[in-house]
């Protein structure tokens, strides 16, 4: 290819001819142009209501071209996003830096796991022809379907040779083409994490569950076993083992209780087949690693994969949870390349049984990003962790280690956030617009955000400027006058006089937005407010903020309190200018 414009052309002859093992092939991330895009409605058929539309999930096929010939594919499930905010739409031209072969039925089907968008809307190039995957060919070595050594079956009726063989005809899907409305399927993929077999007790009575999460190279989902099928199933799958699946229920996945990147979920009961697989060509565990010094770009709760070398490890301790409730748990402090250090809680089972020591390298998959003393990280029970992982990225993080990484000093994302952080300092290098500070949804979770702003003052309440406030040190609640005084409900004392605080509302503004700010005397004093009052409409002013929740007439708002204010300082602004302009940022 001359540039990024120019299609990759013969590379859907290839793909429809080639090996499905030919590794060059599948990795050549090939330039390719999307001709169609088609929602493909998957109807959830146990939805008593018998309202399809109220139980759907999606899934999108793709026809790919070269130019000279097209092809249909799948797009993975994690990019579904793509289509549904208008990232990608017909004549798209896109790099496909990951992409994978899976036989269904008698096709091989492209599937399309990540890729690099080069021009969203284009003139369609060529006229390409059609093309269909060739069907896989059948083993002609006389030697049955290596690897499955063990039928195992939650069912306790005993089957026969044939029922199995016969099973073994039916055709293996990838788990992203997974729909509740097809049968006679089979996946193969590896169990990448189980838990432990909980206990219920509900209206209905009591009982018992476990969940996996399957995993092959389109994707993951989630399977559970349920009560009497617990003890068929609990023992015979092990983790970091390949198993062939097939005959259990596909369902709707509970989002509440998942934190797989699945639509869907497997129902494994009674009738569910499961054999262990120890075929060469078995799925690997798939990861989206993110660097430790990313952590701070990411949401609170967001989840993500990580591979980090182990500098401390923890005593296992005992905390209560909000249940009243004993659990296990274990902190690790992590570090990588990028130079940040991370706390990494692990919990319960995989907190007792981690015996790995220091200056190990690991990658763990799923876990939850926290905003406890700026980032911290914790593994999820539907997560997993690999000790040594056989990767690129980790084998490049151990000669890192190994070559000086040990000796460095590593930053925390609590001090990257003590800048702007309780102490009410205005960071200047890390100023947020009010459209930022909004689309952040900064003051949402359970504890208070701090941010920095720049912004005009439009507008100063004027009425209420003063409260009549409690005495008490650190109390500061509003006082009623009564016949004994003023009282406080909150301390439930009367006073003889209250303690008036000013409580200053101002609308300021900026180039992306406008919102309310409220400060108090205890940050600015009299003097200095009565001063903003007058003087400080239409200047422009640098703030330091806290967002915090606050319930109003039973209803959740976010407030943004001004923890600092003060004059623009041009020579200290310009300063922080050029830093930028000499920061990795500008390079």
């Amino acid at each position: 290819m001359s540039n990024d414009n120019r299609l990759s052309e013969g590379i859907c002859q290839r793909l429809n001819s080639g090996d499905k093992d030919d590794e060059p092939l599948w990795n050549s991330k090939p330039t390719l142009q999307f001709l169609s895009i088609k929602k493909v409605v998957a109807v959830n058929n146990n939805d008593p209501s018998n309202n399809p539309g109220s139980t759907t999930a999606d899934r999108y096929r793709i026809i790919i071209s070269d130019g000279l010939h097209f092809l249909q594919a799948m797009l993975a499930t994690q990019l579904n996003y793509l289509v549904e905010e208008d990232l990608i739409t017909k004549n798209t031209l896109a790099v496909i830096e990951t992409m994978s072969c899976q036989h269904i039925l008698d096709k091989r089907l492209v599937i399309l796991l990540s890729l690099r968008v080069l021009q969203r809307e284009s003139p369609k190039i060529g006229n390409p022809a059609p093309l269909t995957m060739t069907p896989p060919q059948p083993k002609t070595d006389g030697v049955s379907s290596p690897g499955t050594v063990a039928s195992v079956s939650s069912s306790t009726v005993p089957q026969s040779h044939n029922q199995q063989a016969g099973n073994r005809t039916n055709p293996i899907y990838p788990i992203v083409a997974l729909t509740p409305y097809q049968n006679n399927w089979r996946i193969k993929a590896r169990v990448v994490q189980k838990s432990d077999i909980r206990h219920y007790s509900n209206q209905r009575g009591e009982g018992r569950f476990f969940s996996v999460t399957f995993m092959d190279e389109s994707g993951e989902i989630k399977g559970t076993a349920w009560n009497a099928v617990v003890d068929d199933l609990y023992e015979k799958l092990r983790e970091n083992h390949v198993y062939l699946v097939s005959k259990a229920r596909v369902n709707l996945a509970k989002k509440k209780f998942s934190t797989v990147s699945n639509d869907y979920e497997l129902s494994l009961d009674r009738g569910t087949e499961i054999e262990e697989c120890h075929d060469a060509d078995a799925p690997v565990i798939r990861y989206n690693f993110v660097n430790l010094s990313g952590l701070q770009d990411l949401q609170k709760e967001a989840i993500c994969d990580v591979v980090v070398v182990v500098k401390e490890v923890s005593d296992l301790s005992e905390i209560n949870t909000r249940n009243n409730k004993v659990t296990q748990k274990r902190d690790l402090v992590v570090v990588d390349n990028s130079g940040f250090s991370v706390r990494l809680t692990l919990w319960g089972k995989q907190a007792e049984q981690f015996n790995t020591l220091p200056d190990s390298v690991i990658a763990f998959k799923g876990v939850r990003v926290n905003d406890f003393n700026g980032r911290s990280l914790s593994l999820l029970s539907s997560g997993a962790m690999t000790i040594g992982p056989d990767i690129p990225e980790a084998h490049t993080l151990k000669g890192w280690y190994m070559d000086g990484g040990a000796q460095a000093s590593f930053n925390s994302h609590t001090q990257a956030r003590s800048l702007s952080g309780p102490g009410g300092t205005i960071n200047r290098s890390d100023m947020r617009t009010i459209n930022d500070v909004r689309e952040a949804q900064l003051g949402m979770s359970d504890k208070p955000d701090f941010f920095s702003t720049r912004a005009t003052i439009m507008h100063i309440k004027t009425d209420n400027i003063l409260y009549p406030a409690c005495p008490t040190p650190q109390c500061n609640k509003k006082v009623t006058e009564s016949h004994d005084g003023w009282r406080c409900e909150k301390c439930d004392r009367s006073f003889e006089k209250p303690e008036y605080r000013y409580i200053i509302s101002m609308a300021v503004g900026d180039h992306t937005g406008q919102i309310w700010l409220s400060g108090f005397n205890d940050e600015e004093n009299a003097a200095k407010a009565n001063h903003i009052i007058h003087s400080a409409t239409c200047n422009m002013y640098s703030f330091a903020c806290k967002a915090s929740q606050h319930s109003f007439n039973d209803q959740n708002r976010v407030r943004y309190g001004i923890q600092r204010m003060q004059p623009l300082d041009y020579l200290a602004e310009s300063r922080s200018l050029i830093e930028l302009l000499h920061s990795a940022l500008a390079r």
